[in-house]
């Protein structure tokens, strides 16, 4: 969609990075809005609604602010969503002391999934080159734990990548799952075992896929989304730890 953008009087303001324009000390505030509040109120309507729904219109309404008011901080949309990324990601609890660098790969990992889940909208609207301060703090926490093992600068990011990596195709497909069984009105596994019989029914008839068949009659975790996550991420971890000595 086409980015709403500030009046063009502001466009020198503008050309500063978001993030450098909100460290400079700020002017006597005229109102109680500030970038928190902003980002707050912003990310409650995503996550009740979508990042769709989200725009500067319905973001002075809900603030009750004038149309015009939030582009004191920022330029518009695109940088609003810079500011409810960040928001997301600061809630991470990076300040956990952790046993070894397992230890923290494997907690932050389960803390960007619970976060995604909890605010889908960030597996769309943040990326690895948003570049805002709590984002860039989660591969900080991450080179921290692996500084001590002999890694090259280039490997260190190749693992960190790695997990990430796994974390987002994880939580995309349940996120997925989460909207398909909305959108067709499934309340759980079995609804959705249901929704999706006749299709699948067909497919297994035709006896071309006989090892995925007998996953479906022997899986007893397939509603137990806790347990695949937390597996898969236990195998990509002891893969990296064998490849590496670690």
């Amino acid at each position: 969609m086409p980015a709403q953008q500030a009046p063009s009087g502001d466009s020198d303001r503008t050309q500063v990075p978001l993030w450098e324009r909100l460290a400079r000390p700020a002017p006597a505030p005229r109102t109680t809005l500030t970038p928190h509040r902003i980002a707050e109120t912003a990310v409650a309507i995503a996550d009740a609604e979508g990042l769709d729904a989200v725009t500067m219109r319905r973001l002075a309404a809900e603030l009750g602010v004038a149309p015009m008011a939030a582009y004191r901080y920022v330029s518009g949309k695109d940088e609003l969503i810079e500011l409810m990324v960040d928001f997301a990601y600061g809630r991470l609890p990076l300040d956990a002391p952790a046993e070894d660098w397992r230890d923290t790969m494997r907690t932050l990992a389960v803390h960007l999934r619970a976060m995604h889940l909890a605010h889908p909208w960030t597996v769309r609207a943040a990326t690895p080159f948003s570049l805002s301060p709590n984002q860039l703090a989660v591969p900080e926490h991450a080179f921290a734990a692996l500084a001590e093992h002999g890694l090259d600068a280039d490997t260190t990011m190749a693992v960190f990548r790695t997990v990430t990596g796994y974390v987002h195709g994880s939580v995309t497909t349940e996120i997925t799952l989460a909207t398909l069984r909305r959108e067709r009105g499934w309340s759980d596994g079995d609804q959705t075992r249901a929704g999706l019989a006749p299709r699948m029914s067909w497919l297994m008839g035709t006896g071309r896929y006989p090892n995925y068949q007998q996953y479906l009659r022997r899986a007893t975790r397939k509603d137990d989304p806790d347990w695949q996550f937390e597996t898969g991420l236990d195998c990509v971890l002891d893969g990296i730890a064998a490849h590496f000595g670690l």
